[in-house]
């Protein structure tokens, strides 16, 4: 009988030190834990139209290749500066008030080419842009 007793006793399982190691991970991870809100902005895209726009005769084109050279009305412009950029925009502007600018790029021209391009317009006073796009069935 008391080798039973023994038995009983040894197979039983305290479960107090279990518990307190439990408790003390659940007070670490919220301790350490950070809580951010994150907020969402909602916003309006634009959308574009498959339709053709009609083009004035009046307007500038500005060309972009892939390299990220401009031309102004199909002619090369001597390099890629924003100082002769904007010289170039106002000789091709001449007499007339505030042209539309149409801007095409090439799909592998930098970025970088289209943000000059917008900001020497900007700079010169050319504040009616679009950017020229091509509609994928046209292919």
């Amino acid at each position: 009988m008391n080798l039973r007793k023994f038995r009983r006793e040894e197979m039983s399982l305290n479960l107090t030190p279990l518990i307190d190691v439990v408790f003390l991970l659940l007070i670490f991870f919220m301790v350490t834990t950070t809580f951010r809100e994150e907020s969402e902005i909602e916003i309006d895209l634009p959308q574009a139209s498959n339709k053709p726009v009609e083009q004035a005769g009046n307007s500038l084109e500005v060309v972009i290749d892939r390299d990220g050279r401009f031309y102004i009305d199909q002619k090369l412009v001597i390099n890629t500066q924003l100082d002769t950029l904007k010289r170039a925009l106002r000789k091709a502007k001449g007499d007339r008030e505030n042209p539309p600018v149409i801007i095409s790029a090439d799909a592998k021209s930098p970025h970088q080419s289209v943000v000059t391009a917008m900001d020497a317009a900007r700079q010169v006073g050319l504040l009616r842009m679009s950017i020229a796009t091509r509609n994928q069935n046209q292919e």
